[in-house]
């Protein structure tokens, strides 16, 4: 078998914890950002854990890393 090509948008988007969890950043991070309140400027800086919906999309677009 031929080796798979890891999807390099979505290696710099997600990463992969030791445990196998995969990890991404919430949405309009930047847009509008001097207006928003600290405080909801900081939970954008959190990373949370993937749906499990999208876990089967992500783990086909990086094969090593998950």
């Amino acid at each position: 078998m031929p080796k798979l090509k890891t999807h390099k948008g979505a290696q710099a988007r997600f990463k992969v914890t030791p445990t196998g969890k995969i990890l991404r950043v919430k949405g309009p991070k930047s847009h509008f950002r001097r207006r928003k309140a600290y405080r909801v400027k900081k939970l954008f800086d959190t990373t949370i854990p993937l749906d499990r919906a999208d876990r089967k999309r992500v783990t086909r677009l990086i094969p090593y890393g998950a």
